[in-house]
């Protein structure tokens, strides 16, 4: 463990877990935020009880979701960023040197 990580302890479906990160507060809270959300989206109300497991594989498919959702943004605004670089680099050529 490094002199920055620390132990945080928190608790989900009525059981306690702890880690060491070195991740700053409002990160870890906004991680805890999201996956409690998750988890309480994923747990029906009306129909019994899952199985905590079921509810922790179906926070990571929700998760794991996003994330590939924000990995295919990210590269076509990538791809729509590199574009608009080039014709603007083109069209400051253009401007520069009259062609």
């Amino acid at each position: 463990m490094s002199d920055k990580e620390r132990l945080v302890q928190f608790e989900l479906l009525g059981q306690e877990h702890a880690f060491y990160t070195a991740a700053p507060e409002e990160e870890i809270e906004s991680i805890l935020s999201l996956v409690r959300s998750l988890v309480e989206i994923d747990t029906p109300k009306s129909s019994g009880t899952l199985p905590v497991s079921k509810v922790a594989i179906l926070a990571c498919l929700n998760i794991a979701s996003r994330y590939v959702k924000l990995e295919q943004e990210f590269e076509e605004y990538r791809e729509d960023s590199g574009s608009r670089i080039v014709r603007l680099n083109e069209e400051i050529k253009a401007k520069l040197y009259g062609e």
